[in-house]
């Protein structure tokens, strides 16, 4: 990535972490994750240590959207081989840094995390990715569901994979600069 008069990581690092801001970040939720977006606010990008030996944490962004979820964003531009098990760290350690002793599971705060890649991760073809966790049967290839109890009880939830953290893979590099849509503007955008 050639050097620029403002980076990206800078500009998302100090600019987007403004009140005054929030509207630019909110737009390019909004069109990544296909839903409308509203920012409540910019959270300590900072996880504790519980242990002398726990690993250090530090995200890009954090911040906490509408409806409670969420949203870890993370920019790497220098090659990581071990990447993913980086992202599965993130938002694992965000799901334990925001639950109290003594919550039920049902208050586990739902985790996008966002990954902003400007090095080769992976093999495929694309250069978005969107990663969700759904159970499937091994022997019916059914899909599993909420029960009914648990539709009664959980009445934020339609589907089991609504619980589990989302993650999306942006590989800047691996756009070809022809904006087609509005994700491809960011895309560009974040580019160039």
């Amino acid at each position: 990535m050639k050097d620029r008069l403002v980076r990206f990581d800078w500009a998302m690092k100090k600019l987007l972490r403004n009140k005054a801001n929030f509207e630019i970040l909110e737009g390019f939720l909004s069109v990544l994750i296909q839903q409308d977006v509203i920012i409540k606010n910019i959270l300590e990008s900072e996880s504790n240590k519980q242990s002398e030996d726990d690993k250090y944490n530090r995200v890009d962004l954090l911040t906490e959207i509408e409806g409670g979820e969420l949203v870890l964003i993370e920019l790497q531009v220098g090659g990581q081989y071990d990447y993913f098990h980086r992202m599965l760290y993130g938002s694992s350690k965000l799901i334990t840094d925001h639950m109290d002793a003594g919550f039920s599971y049902d208050k586990v705060r739902k985790i996008l995390s966002i990954n902003i890649v400007y090095f080769d991760l992976g093999h495929g073809e694309d250069y978005v990715y969107k990663g969700i966790t759904d159970f499937r049967g091994i022997h019916k290839n059914d899909l599993l569901k909420l029960s009914t109890f648990q539709k009664e009880k959980l009445t934020n939830l339609e589907h089991v994979s609504e619980i589990f953290p989302e993650y999306y893979i942006l590989k800047v590099n691996g756009f070809n600069d022809l904006a087609e849509d509005s994700l491809d503007e960011w895309i560009f955008f974040l580019k160039n």
